[in-house]
């Protein structure tokens, strides 16, 4: 199983729902076995720069690249990419199950 994880942070605070609300178009991408997006609690009082995490689970790496290469990720990235500064990716390599 690989696990997905992006964070986002935008460039105006005002736009983190709105965000959030474009990237959860990328639920609708049939490769991935479970996907969430949410907004950052803050409760980490030592980092404050994420506003918003995507969270996908892909069955292998090719589940992951037909994902990245669906026309809603190019439509939802077209969308984003203006309101937000930061953004950091990790995929790795999980043994363990999924989200209980």
């Amino acid at each position: 199983m690989i696990r997905h994880i992006v964070f986002f942070s935008a460039r105006d605070k005002e736009n983190v729902q709105r965000i959030a609300d474009e990237l959860g178009a990328l639920g609708r991408i049939p490769h991935s076995e479970y996907f969430e997006v949410a907004l950052n609690r803050r409760v980490d009082k030592l980092s404050g720069e994420v506003d918003v995490v995507v969270y996908g689970e892909f069955r292998d790496e090719a589940a992951l690249e037909a994902y990245k290469a669906h026309p809603i990720y190019e439509e939802t990235i077209a969308k984003v990419r203006p309101l937000r500064e930061m953004r950091i990716a990790a995929d790795f390599l999980s043994e363990a199950g999924g989200p209980k």
